[in-house]
């Protein structure tokens, strides 16, 4: 028998995996897309064009639609990935942060109540290691208490919450995955990782002067999220709902990061100085690569994000390394290098 899954934030990096996942295990996918006036399909055009998913206009924020789409489509999973999900946007719009990411829950949750399908609909919760926030204990695993330490954290926190406390109440299969940071070439361009790939690429083909970042000693347990979406899936599969740390084991810097991603096109980098003086220049030729501007420091920082996943490897059977970290960064530097090769070409053909 067919199963069907809807997706909130189908149109995101994690939505799309999780789409042609979901597809490849033979399900009936439809998805909520936020109606806009400029495309945001990018990530899932080839599945619209192919007929292979049904999209539904909808937001976390309008209860009445929820109730609407989860009654007609009848899912038996529903993953919720949709999100006001970057932590530095948060301390801008904390309020519709709140909304959509702590509140938004909860409509789902109560949408699955009202219209009575406890019994039949899972759930599951993209939760976050941000929780963890000001850490009190490393690694981070399933009982490491939360200090949530950005308005983004602590709207997750109640959504994490409410789902344990439907799961209890009101005995739904509701779930939440823990998910440290996880990039891929289709990570949103304000993000770090992202901004540091693309940046490079364009270094590379003279489009770009040099990097600006943050703090260059923040510490990240980075996967490629293309293997996560298999680990969501699996906790949807179980006996018993519970939640799950889906994470690498391994943390790297943003330095690092930015060495490997430059090294990719390569760029051997140089370092000097520290703090907000600290500097990147190429080896080779002694050219200005990177440097640190405060602007991108946040008002409340998590400097160090550690996932233990050995209950999702032991109760899962989940690889978390499917993908190593030299892997992913290479993968999202050559994709992104073409992107300026692709840039470099039009502005040598336009004139601009």
């Amino acid at each position: 028998m067919t199963k069907t899954a809807l997706i909130t934030g189908i149109t995101g990096q994690d939505g799309s995996y999780l789409a042609e996942f979901l597809l490849a295990k033979g399900y009936e996918v439809h998805g909520i897309h936020r109606r806009s006036s400029i495309s945001n399909t990018g990530r899932i055009d080839h599945l619209i064009e192919s007929n292979s998913i049904t999209l539904h206009d909808g937001d976390l924020s309008d209860s009445s639609g929820l109730i609407r789409i989860i009654g007609e489509v009848q899912p038996d999973e529903i993953y919720n990935l949709a999100a006001q999900s970057h932590v530095q946007v948060s301390f801008d719009v904390p309020e519709y942060s709140g909304d959509v990411d702590a509140l938004g829950v909860l409509r789902i949750l109560e949408a699955v109540r009202i219209l009575k399908l406890e019994g039949k609909t899972r759930v599951y919760q993209a939760s976050t290691s941000e929780l963890y926030g000001k850490v009190e204990e490393v690694p981070q695993r399933e009982t490491t208490p939360f200090h949530p330490y950005s308005p983004y954290a602590v709207a997750k926190q109640y959504g994490f919450w409410i789902v344990k406390e439907y799961r209890d109440a009101y005995n739904m299969f509701a779930v939440n995955g823990i998910l440290f940071n996880h990039e891929s070439e289709r990570r949103g361009e304000n993000f770090v990782t992202r901004k540091i790939t693309l940046a490079a690429g364009k270094i590379a083909e003279g489009l770009q002067d040099h990097l600006e970042l943050g703090n260059m000693d923040s510490l990240r347990d980075w996967g490629y999220a293309k293997d996560y979406v298999e680990c969501m899936w699996l906790i949807m599969q179980q006996d018993t709902p519970d939640d799950f740390v889906i994470a690498t084991g391994e943390q790297h810097t943003v330095r690092d990061f930015t060495e490997k991603a430059f090294a990719a096109n390569g760029m051997t980098v140089r370092w000097e100085g520290q703090g907000v003086d600290e500097k990147g220049y190429d080896a080779e030729s002694g050219k200005l690569l990177v440097s640190v501007n405060p602007q991108w420091f946040r008002p409340t920082d998590v400097d160090n994000l550690w996932g233990d996943p050995t209950k999702a490897k032991t109760v899962l059977g989940w690889n978390p390394q499917s993908t190593s970290y030299e892997e992913l960064v290479n993968i999202m530097a050559k994709h992104d290098r073409e992107l300026a090769k692709r840039e470099a070409a039009y502005r040598a053909i336009s004139g601009k």
